[in-house]
């Protein structure tokens, strides 16, 4: 059974940064696609960003936010630099081990769900 663990949000003024981790146990995510999803209260869930043999962004934070894998601590991190009023949400990490295509953006893509980490935004 896979486990994933996010880490790393907190409160951040607008401007700031902050980098969200995302940590696997029960199998490693060098086989995997990852991606990350964000959820602010009242609204659906949304993809954020996801990362297989390429990285794949949402129009919202291209430029802003970068994804990265370091697999021998089997760790996904999600960069977030110039936050803004609009990105404070719980956001997940999420993985994909089937070999079926990547649609990186569909949250049914993903087989493994984190419990997610709470994002806030100061103005």
């Amino acid at each position: 059974q896979v486990q994933l663990v996010e880490s790393g949000g907190g409160l951040v003024q607008a401007g700031g940064s902050l980098r969200l981790s995302c940590a696997a146990s029960g199998r490693t995510f060098s086989n995997s696609a990852v991606g990350w999803f964000r959820q602010a209260p009242g609204k659906e869930r949304e993809f954020v960003a996801a990362i297989g043999g390429n990285s794949y962004y949402a129009d919202s934070v291209k430029g802003r936010f970068t994804i990265s894998r370091d697999n021998a601590k089997n760790t996904v991190y999600l960069q977030m630099h110039n936050l803004k009023p609009e990105d404070p949400a719980v956001y997940y990490c999420a993985a994909k081990y089937s070999s079926s295509s990547f649609a990186y953006s569909k949250e049914e893509t993903y087989n493994y769900w984190g419990q997610g980490t709470q994002v806030t935004v100061s103005t």
